[in-house]
């Protein structure tokens, strides 16, 4: 590099936590770790910190995305804190935003928008939701709606407004696995996409993303969240281990159509699994980033390169939380982080 050439910006780091319950927890514990692991993201410097929405998932506490994010956003001062993400079929574009207008007017210039396509786990829950898998189809017509309610414009509801959202500027992201980079792109707004195990369709995503891309109000060029497992320890057995108990989840909700609390790691180890379950089980294991700080970070290096990511968003979740924590502060460290001015990381 020339001594004139300008260094390109530091990578940005995040976190999504999903509020997994841990067998012999319950919900409340959970949703007390989402909050406490973000404030131990803030001190080691991550950008943002997410929440996610599920419904009727006995595994999962986070129910309320919006509801949650007032909690992280009230206990820590300075990380960016949003949601990964709200399902926009699944609520009236007006509801949610009036709920981000809530969040950005109690805490101004730290709220992101991050919004998604899906709908309930179940046709049990989509059908309490009032909703069906076809209302996903309408996700680019909401989207336009929701960010309509900001703009202040015309809408199809004469007298109406979104108060207190009007006029705000809450920072849309769009949640994608693949046909939503394109709806992102046409409504120009920042990508996140996940995740890092199916690398080829992760890059066809981001190509077209980028080559269909129109500057908007709220972004002028592309910006690709990169969304994925990352799991750092002092051993590459050690953050192997990290890796079972999510694996062994998603196996069972494969399997049995219900997603179960977190177990232990030697527990998931010594199950006996059907071969059904044992199939499910080693994909869930696979093409995640983990390893030795070392590994890693030679490993989100390539990461990087073939997305040309703007930013990663880190969505570990094990049933150790300090070995998470631990693992969070080790990607801090071989990321360069560096704590908020004033701030210590513990």
């Amino acid at each position: 590099m020339s001594p004139d050439a300008v260094a390109p910006p530091p990578l940005r780091l995040s976190v999504l936590d999903r509020s997994r319950i841990r067998e012999g927890g319950d919900a409340a514990g959970a949703l007390r770790d989402t909050v406490a692991l973000a404030r131990e993201a803030e001190a080691l410097g991550y950008h943002r910190f997410w929440v996610s929405e599920h419904h009727g998932v006995p595994g999962v506490a986070g129910s309320a995305p919006t509801v949650l994010a007032a909690a992280v956003a009230a206990a820590t001062s300075s990380i960016r804190v949003g949601t990964g993400g709200v399902m926009l079929p699944n609520h009236q574009p007006l509801v949610v935003a009036e709920q981000f207008g809530v969040l950005e007017s109690l805490f101004p210039g730290r709220i992101d928008m991050g919004v998604g396509r899906s709908v309930g786990f179940t046709d049990g829950v989509r059908r309490a939701l009032g909703r069906g898998k076809e209302d996903a189809g309408d996700f680019a017509a909401q989207l336009d709606e929701l960010l309509g309610w900001f703009r202040g414009a015309p809408s199809a509801h004469p007298g109406v407004r979104a108060l207190p959202a009007e006029g705000l500027r809450v920072p849309p992201f769009v949640l994608a696995t693949g046909g939503g980079a394109g709806i992102a792109a046409a409504a120009g707004l920042p990508l996140v996409i996940g995740d890092l195990r199916d690398r080829p369709k992760l890059l066809a995503a981001v190509d077209r993303y980028r080559a269909g891309f129109r500057p908007s109000a709220w972004a002028p060029e592309p910006y690709v969240v990169v969304a994925g497992t990352v799991a750092v320890a002092g051993t590459e057995e050690e953050a192997a281990r990290l890796l079972l108990p999510e694996a062994w989840a998603m196996a069972y909700a494969r399997t049995h159509g219900a997603f179960p609390p977190l177990a232990p790691p030697e527990a998931v180890a010594a199950r006996s699994m059907t071969a059904r379950e044992r199939e499910y089980y080693e994909a869930g294991l696979r093409g995640h980033v983990h390893g030795t700080e070392e590994r890693v970070r030679a490993a989100l290096e390539r990461v990087v390169a073939e997305t040309g990511a703007d930013e990663l968003l880190v969505t570990t979740s094990t049933y150790d939380r300090a070995a998470l924590r631990d693992s969070f502060r080790r990607l801090a460290r071989l990321a360069g982080l560096r704590p908020p001015s004033g701030g210590e990381a513990g």
